[in-house]
């Protein structure tokens, strides 16, 4: 199976510190892989070389054919990035919030906000600032995205954080069964998972590290 991402020989150091070097990551329809390790391995820097959010060292990522940097402009259309923050605005509502982040790949209408909003628990809250939402509500919206239409490739940086342990359990089923549809999730978390799908495999980062 052609993967959709495959990245070769990635190098990544931070403050002068090489993390890991010689990395390849191959990822196909159906894949979710899960990057694990020790804090400070560079899970996160992982993911965000893979996001196109900082460059390698040495290596490249590739999406399909051409080279990441060699498209910045269309890496919306390749995938989805929810980092560690929710990279949610306080003073817009959940509907706003969504409405901006879902311009920057495929638009949304009202109705698919809506939608994606309640299947995350948050129906009610639509039209309230995120600034009187908790911390696990707040997450909520920034999960909503992985409701609404967009790019097959999920790259997830602690998605688990701050959900409780119902949520928790609706988005592992609901990450299974987007890969289980063809789609891909590439994720780092400290969370069990306690549901995979067939394609599922880890990627353990303290075994490459220099």
């Amino acid at each position: 199976m052609t993967p959709y991402l495959h990245a070769t020989d990635l190098a990544c150091d931070r403050d002068g510190r090489l993390l890991f070097e010689h990395l390849q990551v191959q990822v196909a329809a159906g894949d979710m892989l899960q990057v694990c390790g020790p804090n400070g391995c560079g899970k996160t820097s992982l993911l965000r070389v893979l996001a196109g959010l900082m460059q390698p060292a040495d290596g490249q990522v590739v999406f399909a054919s051409p080279a990441l940097h060699a498209q910045r402009s269309e890496r919306g259309g390749q995938l989805l990035w929810i980092g560690h923050a929710t990279g949610i605005k306080d003073a817009l509502s959940p509907e706003e919030n969504l409405a901006w982040l879902c311009a920057l790949h495929t638009p949304a209408s009202r109705e698919q906000i809506w939608t994606a909003l309640a299947a995350i628990g948050l129906r009610g809250f639509e039209d309230v600032p995120c600034r009187i939402l908790s911390a696990g509500q707040q997450r909520r919206v920034a999960l909503a995205r992985l409701y609404l239409p967009g790019p097959p490739l999920w790259i997830l940086d602690e998605p688990f954080t701050a959900l409780d342990a119902q949520a928790v359990e609706q988005l592992e089923q609901h990450l299974v069964d987007h890969c289980e549809r063809g789609g891909m999730v590439v994720l780092t978390t400290h969370h069990v998972l306690g549901q995979t799908p067939n394609r599922y495999r880890r990627l353990e980062l303290d075994a490459n590290a220099a």
